[in-house]
């Protein structure tokens, strides 16, 4: 035979744990629905890159019309086209680049060790700008996985394929 016996503090005790369970679900449920309001900089990187077309980028009228979703026109053929590796351990430079890439929506850790494609074409329209601007288009595979956008001046600029302001 078994006998329980219950002292008010274990009594205490499960209500408490039950009390947290329900204000925990509570919780779970409320808290999707108003940060979906918030200003999230991460949600709408990777919102804005959904709408962008990244695969099935095989032709170099294919990488121009890429480049064109941001509003960029280059010239009709890549001023360079190179064979890269991406390296195994980044290293402080390296990294400084990829999150970069990550604040675009990409990520090149995924690709260490990888032989990619670098396109760089030579913008026409970069604003307010008159010195030479290149595009990079970092290509594995027919889909875009890293590039940017900056400045052949040794005190230039590098952003991602967004125009700033």
């Amino acid at each position: 035979m078994f006998v329980y016996s219950f002292k008010a503090s274990t009594l205490k005790f499960a209500g408490i744990a039950a009390l947290s369970l329900v204000l925990l679900i509570v919780l779970i449920a409320v808290i999707p629905s108003v940060g979906s309001g918030s200003a999230d900089n991460s949600e709408g990187v990777k919102a804005a890159a959904a709408s962008i077309n990244y695969d099935k980028i095989k032709t170099n009228e294919d990488r121009i019309a890429f480049l064109a979703q941001f509003g960029w026109e280059v010239e009709p053929e890549p001023a360079e086209e190179a064979t890269v590796t991406i390296p195994s351990e980044f290293d402080r430079v390296f990294a400084s680049y990829n999150e970069l890439q990550k604040r675009q929506g990409l990520d090149l850790s995924r690709y260490k060790r990888k032989e990619l494609t670098r396109y760089t074409y030579i913008v026409k329209n970069y604003p307010n700008y008159d010195g030479v601007v290149y595009a990079n288009l970092l290509i594995y595979r027919n889909r875009v996985v890293g590039g940017d956008i900056c400045s052949a001046d040794v005190n230039g600029f590098l952003h991602g394929f967004r125009k700033e302001g």
